[in-house]
């Protein structure tokens, strides 16, 4: 996720689907699943994998998260944490509503 953007959670940060977990490089937007770990392939030395290295995320304030936002996304302020995330937290539910504002 690294290579394709800006992590802005800290690793172990407990997610959720639909939660924003940082910024993609480019306009769109990537659906991802942050839980699973990219096997290398091709790895030559053993144990090669466990050793990854994660930037330093950056984090948010609550300006800065709401300077963040497009029209299609929430920014939930809890006591403990201020989370981005989409209005539709389902990704086909999301995908399907997109299609339809094309179309209409």
């Amino acid at each position: 996720i690294e290579s394709r953007g800006t992590l802005l959670i800290d690793p172990g940060t407990e997610v959720y689907e639909g939660m924003i977990v940082g910024e993609n490089n480019r306009e769109n937007d990537i659906t991802v699943n942050i839980t699973k770990g990219k096997n290398l392939t091709n790895v030559r030395a053993a144990g090669s994998d466990d050793m990854a290295r994660i930037k330093t995320p950056t984090h948010l304030s609550l300006e800065e998260s709401l300077e963040f936002l497009n029209e299609d996304e929430l920014c939930e302020v809890t006591p403990h944490n201020v989370r981005l995330r989409k209005k539709i937290l389902n990704s086909n539910t999301r995908e399907k509503e997109a299609k339809k504002k094309r179309h209409n």
